[in-house]
């Protein structure tokens, strides 16, 4: 199957600045100097090669490894592999004209298990190695080739008005059901030599490749018809710093704790960097003036006063209810990484009763194992089961009361529902007064703050409330707190 070019003339500038749009709007940051060179890169390259003119723009406008996902999904609907199904539409419908019957779902899912069973044969790669890792321009070009074909034939969707049609990725999936092929292609992958284990994970890599690569199409195919940017805002998940803890799946949070660390080192490097700015205090007039008489008066060298250090105490209080425990948790990862930035932090969970985990972040700790942890220790900030601040609040105070003092700055973490629970305004009062001072970071966007059993507007008046939906937004603010 042949791959069109891209347009040229005024149509591919008009495609490049959405491009670009698209890449500033899901969170990575490109300058126009950056947009520049890759023209230029475009144009020194050529546009005989799509998958050289890819490299071209990646190497030019995509700072970090975890951006490339969101680059490639945006390049895929700005620059199409293809348009429309590739050959001539009657290459997939049989004698009475049926591209979609049951005879042809048999015969495609054959050759499909045909495929998946027999990817990369001859170099077949290691069981851990990135087998068909979708969205990275590598895929065997007979599973591209059979997720267009089953994007055409099984997921089509009647339009409104006669000529109109969608195409769904999810009726696709549901016609042609991949996941029922499993064991043919374990089976196959054992008689390759492979563990059945191996064989397992191998089958499952294959199988989400191939479902990723008709999603893809069916983006594809949406956006030929569409504003590839709408397209792109409805489908396109942002970078993974811009991702909002309460929509990640699993292999978003397995991405987002990789990215902990490096966002705490330059946290940690730039903190430092502000603090020996800044290290001078104010002006010593006497030592100044005293200086300037060997020169003539002239103050040519001012000396200032040494700053006094301060570090702080930090108390870390997190509700770890399903619907906030990923937010919690990375949250007191970041916080206890970079520990050193305070005298002492010590950490809080709870649903309806209070439990300390501070022992979990043990200098060395695995953050994997520290979540699983924390996962571990939810049973035990719960009495009932339910999400209650007030009952949280008052347990605190009665149990805690001496973790907060005139050194301590209160860091409360949670989305403020309570179940219509008592919100115990006067037990948090009692804590915000006992503190130094106090945040309240809360996971949902403020439009939600205040609707339904969302008490946010009552305790952000007692503890500022700071909206924090993503890693981005969580480095900015303790950046700011430290």
């Amino acid at each position: 199957m042949s791959e069109q070019p891209a347009g040229t003339g005024s149509g591919l500038l008009a495609r490049h600045i959405g491009f670009l749009e698209a890449l500033r709007e899901a969170g990575l940051s490109v300058s126009l100097a950056e947009g520049l060179d890759a023209v230029s890169a475009a144009s020194v390259l050529g546009w005989e090669s799509r998958e050289l003119f890819r490299t071209g723009y990646a190497a030019t406008l995509v700072k970090r490894q975890s951006q490339r996902p969101t680059f490639e999904a945006l390049f895929d609907l700005y620059f199409p592999r293809l348009l429309g199904d590739g050959v001539d539409a009657g290459d997939w419908e049989d004698e009475h004209g049926l591209r979609d019957s049951a005879d042809a779902l048999a015969e495609f899912r054959e050759r499909l298990a045909a495929a998946l069973a027999g990817a990369a044969e001859g170099t077949d790669p290691g069981p851990e190695d990135g087998e068909l890792d979708g969205g990275s321009g590598q895929e065997p070009s007979a599973l591209l080739d059979l997720a267009v074909e089953a994007v055409a034939r099984f997921g089509e969707m009647p339009g409104r008005s006669p000529g109109q049609s969608g195409w769904s990725a999810y009726t696709t999936l549901r016609r042609v059901t991949p996941q029922d092929l499993v064991a043919r292609i374990v089976t196959a992958l054992q008689a390759r030599g492979r563990s059945e284990e191996e064989a397992e994970r191998g089958a499952a890599r294959r199988i989400g490749a191939f479902s990723r690569l008709v999603e893809e199409d069916a983006r594809r195919r949406i956006a030929a018809q569409r504003d590839p940017a709408d397209i792109a805002r409805l489908t396109v998940r942002p970078t993974v710093d811009r991702l909002e803890f309460t929509s990640a799946r699993r292999a978003d949070l397995e991405e987002m704790r990789r990215q902990l660390y490096p966002l705490s080192r330059r946290l940690a490097a730039r903190l430092t960097k502000e603090r020996h700015a800044q290290r001078r205090g104010t002006l010593d007039f006497r030592r100044t003036v005293r200086a300037s008489m060997s020169t003539g008066g002239v103050p040519l060298t001012t000396h200032h006063r040494p700053k006094r250090p301060h570090r702080t105490e930090l108390v870390v209080l997190c509700d770890v209810s399903g619907s906030v425990a990923n937010f919690a948790q990375f949250t007191l990862m970041l916080v206890f990484a970079l520990r050193e930035q305070f005298t002492k932090v010590r950490a809080f969970t709870f649903v309806d009763d209070v439990h300390e985990v501070t022992d979990a972040f043990r200098p060395g700790a695995d953050p994997g194992e520290v979540m699983a942890q924390l996962a571990a220790r939810a049973a035990h900030a719960s009495r009932f089961g339910r999400t209650n601040y007030g009952q949280a609040f008052a347990r605190f105070a009665e149990l805690h009361s001496d973790a907060l003092g005139p050194k301590a700055s209160l860091l409360i973490l949670g989305d403020a529902r309570s179940n219509y629970s008592d919100l115990g305004e006067d037990a948090l009062r009692g804590l915000a007064q006992a503190a130094r001072q106090g945040w309240w970071l809360n996971p949902e966007h403020r439009r939600n703050w205040g609707t339904g059993d969302s008490a946010a507007q009552v305790y952000g008046e007692i503890v500022p409330m700071f909206e924090c939906r993503n890693l981005s937004q969580l480095g900015e603010f303790v950046h700011d707190l430290v």
